[in-house]
């Protein structure tokens, strides 16, 4: 059995500034970090646009408080605001440490950082490495975890959460080199295992982004926290669904759509292109839907509509967003200097999670938390972002509550001792499953029915939603889930078994859809994200509260949490 001070599960942004964090203030501790692709591929490097602060490089009029009131009103006054203080205080600090750790952010002429504008955001305070921040920012942080000597486990998948009578010890991981099994006994356990973008069809999410660490948390009896609430970009590019960063609009291109008007000034005056992404991502759809949106030889009444980046030209595009003129140009063959790029919403972000506390601690109830288990980062959910995230807040959250639970756990392990665990028990238990999925003799493909899946959940769990549309979609998911039990493997070797990785992580995705849409039912409302047409008002009185949604065999119980409010009184959102 593998021992470790600290196991943390995840190779991105969140885990690996914990693991820095935990190093940092104790490098005596056996700190290791699992990871089921390289560090450097997980999805954290493919966010683009920056990380904002109040850093006032650029706007001198910006203050956390103003920062903290932008969170607070793009989460249509969901977010946990004492969680949302933290944020906003501690950002500045924490990017001008990422910038000692060697991260080369973009400049301004006298040499400060430079910021710009994002959506939700009233000031311009968005620091950012050109279109390319997650990428400058990781690099960073698994440069340094070398020199602190974290023990990397690369390209291990993990399986389970082992947790006992309400204490994290340690989990059950499956190498992709050569089928070995591992049990791993540590004083704390962290989640860092990001979202869960590809329960969708549509995504700009990689293909890791499987929610696994939501799934083993939910098995192990833990409840999961407002899933409804699952965030489109606006500008996903049609048809491939890849991310055209917001940073896009923040340099200035407009959206247009059949005619060529710029549609926003009908749906957020004041904000127009910047308006935040919920309802930008609805304005699209509207115009889609209403017969104003394009085709691609130029009529209307088609799936998209444009961004136009044209008028800003070329200098400009090259050296502020030449990540987002490559994509389109390397998958569409489009030259955004001289052609508009079709965008539609893709599913982008996940606001809800793994519950946890302002120190990372994974709560087991609205009351209780889980002794040794902490977690970060997009898999969890401190509600900074409530029922939608502003912009360039993801990578600012993964730093800020990255960086505290890795000082919380720090302290958490001292003068602990190792738990004692049953290995044989796990590794017969995991064994005995990648055995059983080997000898079941069904007649599906896993990709045939992971795609099922994915068409079902966006079809009846989409931009907008009713009851009706989602009955009919629970109803069509169970189906579905009954089907696992057919699925078959070609593969049964032990070396890089890519058939039995996708197996896993497809039992993962029918969890994680089923509380989507199960929480989502129970939310008579719209507020941010989650949009219903047969409740159209946001209703305070009776939906300011958090989903709790627990897991079992035999169905799925809703509680609730309620919202801390500690500055900012709900009101009307407008833009």
């Amino acid at each position: 059995m593998l021992e470790h001070d600290v196991i943390i599960v995840g190779g991105g942004l969140a885990g690996c500034r914990a693991a820095l964090e935990i190093a940092r203030i104790d490098p005596s501790l056996k700190i290791a970090l699992v990871a089921k692709t390289h560090p450097i591929r997980s999805h954290s490097v493919a966010a683009q646009g920056g990380m904002a602060a109040t850093l006032k490089n650029v706007d001198d009029t910006d203050s956390w408080e103003a920062h903290a009131f932008d969170t607070v009103k793009g989460s249509d006054y969901l977010a946990d605001q004492d969680a949302v203080e933290i944020l906003t205080k501690e950002a500045p600090e924490v990017v001008i440490d990422l910038e000692h750790l060697g991260v080369l952010f973009s400049r301004l002429p006298d040499g400060r950082i430079a910021q710009r504008a994002f959506g939700g955001h009233s000031h311009q305070r968005t620091c950012y490495a050109a279109d390319k921040t997650g990428h400058a920012i990781l690099h960073e942080l698994v440069n340094n975890l070398r020199r602190y000597g974290v023990q990397i486990y690369e390209e291990w998948y993990v399986m389970r959460l082992i947790l006992e009578e309400g204490l994290a010890k340690g989990i059950v991981m499956y190498h992709l080199l050569d089928g070995t099994l591992q049990v791993v006994r540590a004083k704390a356990v962290m989640f860092a295992t990001g979202g869960y973008g590809r329960a969708f069809n549509t995504t700009s999410n990689d293909y890791a982004s499987t929610g696994d660490g939501l799934a083993m948390s939910a098995i192990a009896g833990l409840p999961l926290e407002d899933m409804e609430f699952v965030q489109f970009h606006p500008t996903g590019l049609y048809p491939v669904g890849v991310l055209i960063s917001e940073a896009v609009r923040g340099e200035g291109a407009y959206l247009i759509n059949s005619s060529g008007d710029r549609f926003m000034a009908n749906y957020a005056p004041s904000r127009m292109e910047l308006a935040p992404r919920d309802i930008t991502s609805r304005a699209i759809a509207k115009e889609v839907m209403a017969g104003r949106g394009s085709n691609v030889d130029g009529s209307a009444g088609g799936p998209f509509v444009y961004l136009d980046l044209r008028h800003m030209g070329k200098e400009k595009i090259m050296s502020r967003v030449p990540f987002c003129w490559e994509e389109a140009h390397r998958l569409l063959g489009i030259d955004a200097v001289t052609q508009p790029m079709p965008v539609r919403p893709t599913v982008h972000y996940s606001m809800g999670g793994m519950p946890v506390n302002t120190d990372g601690q994974v709560r087991s109830g609205a009351d209780g938390l889980v002794d040794a288990f902490f977690a970060a980062g997009e898999c969890a959910c401190v509600s900074v972002h409530g029922a939608n995230r502003l912009g360039s807040n993801s990578l600012l959250e993964c730093v800020v509550y990255g960086r505290r639970t890795g000082r919380s756990i720090a302290h958490f392990v001292q003068n602990r001792k190792l738990p004692s665990i049953d290995e044989q028990h796990y590794l017969q238990q995991a064994q005995a499953e990648i055995e059983h999925l080997f000898n079941q003799s069904g007649t599906i493909r896993i990709n045939q029915l992971r795609q099922q899946y994915q068409d079902t959940l966006t079809e009846y769990c989409g931009v907008f939603r009713t009851e009706e549309l989602m009955q009919t979609g629970l109803t069509k998911l169970q189906a579905l889930q009954q089907q696992y039990q057919q699925i078959y493997l070609d593969d049964r070797s032990k070396a890089w078994n890519t058939e039995l990785i996708e197996a896993l992580e497809l039992r993962n995705l029918m969890l994680v859809g089923e509380i989507i849409l199960t929480s989502a039912l129970q939310r008579a409302e719209s507020r941010g994200a989650h949009c219903r047409d047969d409740y159209p008002q946001r209703d305070d009185t009776n939906f300011l509260k958090h989903t709790l949604a627990y897991y079992s065999s035999s169905g799925i119980d809703i509680t609730h949490r309620p919202v801390a409010i500690t500055m900012f009184t709900p009101q009307e959102r407008k833009y």
